[in-house]
């Protein structure tokens, strides 16, 4: 079995040579906000591969799946997240945003342990696991009763120091689908305390034209934004090559104009395969580059 170090050497060279600053501190120079890409693709491969993988791509950090089938499992979160804390670490990296299954304070979800070793560790913030309405029964009452799951989660974020997000996503009976009902409730609280991480590829799924005003209701609440596109196959959107599909251009201007300083994430989640397959990882490695390539290009960076 070849070792991680014949591993990657390997996948490099399949791959070719990565047209991108080596060091996160030289590819910061040339932008305001913090970069990471979200890691679920990359399922399988270990820690210290990951944090290689971001740290040539010239990525800051990292959003990775530290929920149930994640990279961690929410059980393991106290031994396993400091190893990988650890291997980010050695590469100049961080864990800028940790994918959580957590909506709620419970013994079910681990919440008060993971949050708390992660906070411990130094993680800013983590994304919230989504919430769904039952189609048969009135929706207002159901986000009524989000309201104190919320509040509860929110108070112990603020405690531990760790902040939650909360992403758009798509789907008949997604909350936050059409944005302005989650956002009925973030606005009772700082951006500080409770915000989105705005996903482009969803608000433009679920509102067609109307993603500016979407945009431009939460921009004050935007703790995250996410970078990702997608193309209609017949009645179903199929993630894409960023700059392929629907998601426009005109939302970086709206990023960059806004004077957005927080952190962005790059997701290529169209990606199917088997990253601890040479082959395979030489294809994630070409759609890495190409997708950041394209986001450079719209955000105006160097």
């Amino acid at each position: 079995m070849q070792d991680r170090r014949s591993f990657l050497k390997n996948a490099a060279l399949i791959g070719g040579s990565l047209a991108l600053s080596s060091t996160p501190a030289l590819a910061a120079k040339a932008r305001p906000n913090k970069l990471c890409f979200f890691t679920k693709h990359l399922q399988g491969l270990s820690y210290d591969d990951i944090a290689s993988l971001a740290a040539e791509m010239g990525m800051d950090g990292i959003e990775a799946p530290i929920r149930p089938k994640g990279h961690v499992e929410p059980e393991a979160i106290e031994t396993e997240l400091p190893k990988f804390v650890e291997a980010l670490k050695k590469q100049g990296l961080e864990l800028t945003i940790m994918t959580s299954g957590i909506n709620e304070v419970s013994a079910e979800q681990h919440t008060e342990k993971v949050l708390r070793t992660a906070a411990a560790l130094g993680v800013k913030r983590y994304r919230m696991n989504y919430f769904k309405y039952d189609l048969t029964q009135p929706i207002w009452p159901q986000l009524q009763e989000i309201k104190p799951k919320i509040k509860d989660l929110v108070q112990l974020s603020s405690e531990l120091g760790i902040q939650p997000l909360f992403q758009n996503h798509s789907g008949k009976d997604y909350v936050a689908a059409p944005i302005w009902d989650m956002y009925s409730i973030m606005r009772e609280y700082t951006p500080a305390q409770f915000a989105f991480v705005f996903d482009i590829f969803h608000a433009t799924l679920e509102g067609g034209y109307s993603w500016p005003m979407n945009a431009k209701l939460t921009e004050g609440h935007w703790g995250g934004v996410y970078f990702k596109d997608f193309q209609w196959q017949g009645r179903k959107a199929e993630g894409c090559p960023l700059g392929q599909g629907q998601v426009s251009p005109d939302f970086a201007k709206m990023v960059v104009k806004n004077g957005y300083s927080g952190p962005i994430s790059l997701h290529v989640e169209y990606l199917k395969g088997d990253a601890k397959n040479p082959a395979v990882l030489k294809e994630f490695r070409e759609a890495h580059l190409r997708d950041l390539k394209v986001l450079k290009e719209w955000m105006g960076w160097s």
